[in-house]
Order: C-alpha cells, then sequence, then structure tokens
C-alpha cells in the first residue's frame, strides 16, 4: 500500500496546491499498479468509480483545467487531440467559432507547444478528403468589418446550390471551400440568406450528406444551435464517452462567449431549461461546477 506521507504529497499536487516535482515523479515513478490502484480509491475527489466499477478521472477536473488554461493554449492542445482523435468536429468547432486574433493566437500557441504548426501537423496526419478543408479553416483569418457585398454573396450561394444540385463529393468542391474558408461571417450569413430566397431551403440542412460541411457552416452561421446540439448529444443517457467528453469541452470554452444564446436555443431546441437537464443528468461537483459556469452572463 502507498505510504500515507506519499499519498498526501500526491493529493496536494492534484489539488493544485503545490507540491516538490522532483518528489511526486519519484513517488510515481516506483508505484506498482496495485499502489496506484489505492490511490484511485483513497482519492474519491480526483478519481470516481462508475457502473462497471472502473475508477476514472473525475470529470469536474478536466472543466475546470479547461476553464482556467489560457484560451490559446486550450485551443491549441484541443486542436492536437482533434485529430489525433480523430474528432475532426471539434477542430472546425475551434477554428470556425473564434475570432480571427484568437484563432491566430491558437496556432501561435500551437507552435510553442508542438514545435509544427497545426497546419502542417494536420495536412500529414489526416488522410481522408476533409483535409483540404481543414487547413483551408485553420489557415483563415477572416474580415471582421462591417461590409457585405450583397451582389458577390448571392452569386456565391447560386454557387453552392449548383453544385449540390450537381452532386459529386461536396467535401471537394473548392469553390463551396474557398467560401466557407476565406468570407466574412456576416458576408457567410448574406450567402445563408440568399441560398434560402434561392432554393427555399436553409443550406446546412441541404449539406446533411457532407457532415465537416454542415458542421461548419453551422459554426459559422448559428454557432448557438450547433452548440445546443453538441450539448444536448453529450446529456443523453446512452451518450457514449466521446459525447459525454463534449460537455466538459463546451461548456468551460462557451461560459463568458455566448452561454446565453446557447441557453435560449437549447430550450426552444429541447422544451428544457439547460441547468434543468444538467442537475438532472450530472453529479456531484462536476454538476456543480458546470452549473455555475452556465450562469455567467445571466
Amino acid at each position: 500500500m502507498a505510504a500515507a506521507d506519499e499519498l498526501g504529497s500526491l493529493t496536494k499536487a492534484f489539488s493544485g496546491l503545490g507540491v516538490d516535482e522532483k518528489a511526486l515523479i519519484s513517488i510515481l515513478g516506483k508505484w506498482h499498479p496495485e499502489q496506484r490502484q489505492s490511490f484511485r480509491k483513497g482519492t474519491r475527489d480526483f478519481f470516481i468509480q462508475d457502473e462497471r466499477q472502473f475508477e476514472r478521472w473525475n470529470n469536474a477536473h478536466e472543466a475546470t483545467v479547461l476553464w482556467t488554461m489560457h484560451p490559446w493554449e486550450r485551443d491549441a492542445r484541443l486542436l492536437k487531440e482533434s485529430y489525433k482523435g480523430p474528432q475532426y468536429n471539434v477542430l472546425i468547432e475551434v477554428a470556425t467559432t473564434r475570432s480571427s486574433e484568437e484563432l491566430l493566437g491558437a496556432r501561435r500557441a500551437y507552435h510553442s507547444l508542438f514545435d509544427h504548426s497545426v497546419e502542417e501537423d494536420v495536412a500529414f496526419h489526416v488522410h481522408t478528403p476533409d483535409k483540404k478543408l481543414l487547413v483551408a479553416l485553420l489557415s483563415s483569418y477572416r474580415y471582421e468589418g462591417p461590409k457585405v457585398n450583397e451582389e458577390i454573396a448571392k452569386l456565391e450561394a447560386k454557387t453552392i446550390s449548383n453544385a449540390i444540385v450537381k452532386g459529386g463529393a461536396l467535401i471537394e468542391n473548392e469553390e463551396i471551400v474557398r467560401i466557407l474558408s476565406t468570407r466574412s461571417k456576416l458576408h457567410l450569413k448574406a450567402v445563408y440568406k440568399h441560398y434560402k430566397e434561392i432554393t427555399g431551403n436553409y443550406l446546412d440542412e441541404d449539406l446533411d450528406r457532407a457532415p465537416p460541411l454542415q458542421e461548419t457552416v453551422q459554426c459559422l452561421i448559428t454557432p448557438q444551435t450547433y452548440f445546443s446540439k453538441v450539448i444536448d448529444a453529450s446529456l443523453r443517457l446512452n451518450a457514449d464517452e466521446r459525447s459525454k467528453d463534449a460537455l466538459t469541452r463546451v461548456i468551460p470554452t462557451r461560459a463568458d462567449v455566448d452561454m446565453k444564446l446557447i441557453k435560449v436555443e437549447y430550450h426552444k431546441k429541447y422544451g428544457v431549461e439547460l441547468p434543468k437537464k444538467i442537475q438532472d443528468v450530472a453529479n456531484g461537483n462536476y454538476r456543480d461546477f458546470l452549473l455555475t459556469l452556465i450562469a455567467i452572463g445571466d
């Protein structure tokens, strides 16, 4: 069994109270599996036992780390995990729902953390037709001013409409990728509006056979709708671990950005208040921390 003083040192470390890092490495490095299991079972604030008697890290601490981390570092680490997962929707989410300066900051942080650019890593590791879109979104530095050329927006709405009608691999359509990865968000909202006028349909709904493009449009045009769907999927009783993890990501990253809009959209879409849903589904410190975050801005 682990010695009491060693347990005390590790508990302090996991609590963020500070500890000698060399001593921490020394303790963990010499522990046998039984000693590590003893620590997990004895520190229920950090490790919880699920319904299968599996001791796992308490998500409350992951959410706390994401909340307190510098936004650039947080996004850089999310990007790293997104293509390793792979979870390309997370990459799309980060690349499209941040401002141009925030995305540039995440790219700079990625340089510092991993000694590569995120664009080169994605281009090297992604081997699907999504690659061109993902690299283009990450490389973007969108205009954020108020000017929109309605005639060009209408022309590009028609271009997208023609591509959808024609069929084929939309994810590889150079014009669609160009429009979605370079145009300002205000311009794309105008494209979205003109597409509805031309076709009678909503653009994101017509892109349902190309999920990465659909997610890109939703993140750029109506992020509150996108995040409401992600949150709802994470709160379902039959949600898998990847879906559940999304709650830990989305709440801390959107709490002081657009959580008020997300809550309104969630209630409109699913007929229940988001705090009530979290209260019913989540547990313990994790639930309390999430409720605290989503109350920001009320």
